[in-house]
């Protein structure tokens, strides 16, 4: 897409910005994804484990934002993989822990160099102050 191309009215409006910019950022990552054999879910499931530490499948959807379904799906094949362990909660039978393992945290590694790549190769054009600031502005506008 030609940007200068683009109605000037359209890209005055930071909605649409940030919508043709996350097309842009979504695609980088899948790319990213795959070339390790990953995706985005699993890189935030071990994100979320490796910060708070074991917790429930519920929760840790609702912490990244994604669906239950979705969730199943990811934390079955992370447990395949060894990345993830699950395991009865000792206050309340009903529901297991999901806890990251050692592979868990190496692969979390591998993932997040990956994305680290995407971060530069989207944002190359902004200094690591403007990187900054923009997470800021983006966190500020998602709360």
């Amino acid at each position: 897409m030609e940007l200068e191309e683009t109605p000037t009215r359209l890209r005055s409006k930071p909605t649409w910005l940030i919508s043709k910019t996350a097309v842009q950022a979504h695609r980088l990552i899948g790319e990213a994804m795959a070339t390790v054999d990953g995706r985005a879910y699993h890189f935030a499931i071990l994100a979320a484990l490796d910060e708070f530490g074991p917790d429930s499948q519920v929760r840790i959807g609702q912490r990244c934002g994604i669906d239950q379904s979705d969730m199943h799906t990811m934390l079955k094949e992370l447990t395949e993989q060894g990345h993830v362990a699950r395991a009865p909660d000792p206050s309340d039978r009903r529901r297991n822990l999901i806890t990251l393992t050692r592979s868990g945290r190496r692969r979390l590694e591998k993932l997040d160099s990956a994305l680290s790549i995407v971060q530069s190769d989207l944002l190359h054009r902004l200094s690591p102050t403007e990187r900054d600031h923009l997470a800021s502005l983006l966190t500020r506008v998602l709360e």
